[in-house]
């Protein structure tokens, strides 16, 4: 029985041809044909993102600070030196300012 299921195995065995691997190659670089554009777009869209996500961050600990000092912070360097914020720039290198109003903005 089991030389019967081996000898069945063994020739049943094919490996691929030529055609049908330049197919599968052809179909996987149309694949990647179509998603690295889309993967280069999202990665833009994630970097603008996050900066829109650091300013919203840093503006609630510009509230955390004016809460515990009872005023607004001179700068951005204040929240630094406080320990509010680690760092004053977006994941993408931008500057944070702050405003006379308090309000946080991207320098350009």
């Amino acid at each position: 029985m089991f030389k019967i299921i081996r000898k069945l195995v063994l020739t049943s065995q094919r490996g691929f041809t030529l055609i049908e691997m330049m197919i599968v190659l052809m179909i996987i670089s149309i694949l990647l044909l179509i998603a690295v554009p889309n993967m280069t777009k999202s990665h833009d869209i994630v970097g603008k993102k996050s900066c829109e996500t650091t300013v919203k961050l840093v503006q609630s600990q510009v509230a955390a600070y004016q809460m515990d000092k009872g005023v607004l912070p001179s700068s951005i360097q204040d929240l630094v030196d406080g320990g509010y914020i680690d760092s004053a720039q977006c994941p993408d290198g931008k500057t944070l300012v702050l405003g006379t109003d308090g309000k946080v903005s991207v320098s350009e």
